[in-house]
């Protein structure tokens, strides 16, 4: 019986090179890099009132802003119907249609 010589494989073709080589790490993909910082604010707003209220955050956000519409403070109620609408956009819906007058409707 004759013995043959067979030459190894070249390391860097071998499929167990392939396998076990480290490749290079693609870079992370951000899907809202083409957000402003006024909306990361309101999605972080909405989030802490999450971690303060749990599940009643939308219900708490809601009340917030029809008292915050009562009062006649615009910029207090655009707060919290913007985290309202971030943890529910149906009640948020809700709140501002109760909160237009006829007269709100009619205009515009």
């Amino acid at each position: 019986m004759s013995v043959h010589f067979a030459a190894a494989r070249c390391t860097t073709q071998s499929p167990l090179a392939r396998a076990l080589a480290k490749r290079p790490v693609a870079p992370a993909a951000n899907d809202n890099a083409d957000r402003n910082a006024a909306i990361d604010q309101s999605l972080r707003d909405a989030l802490m009132h999450f971690a303060e209220h749990g599940l009643d955050a939308a219900n708490d956000a809601a009340r917030k802003a029809s008292d915050a519409a009562g009062s006649g403070s615009d910029e207090e109620y655009r707060h919290w119907i913007g985290i309202c609408g971030k943890l529910d956009g149906k009640l948020a819906d809700q709140v501002a249609a109760r909160g237009k007058t006829a007269e709100d409707v009619l205009i515009g």
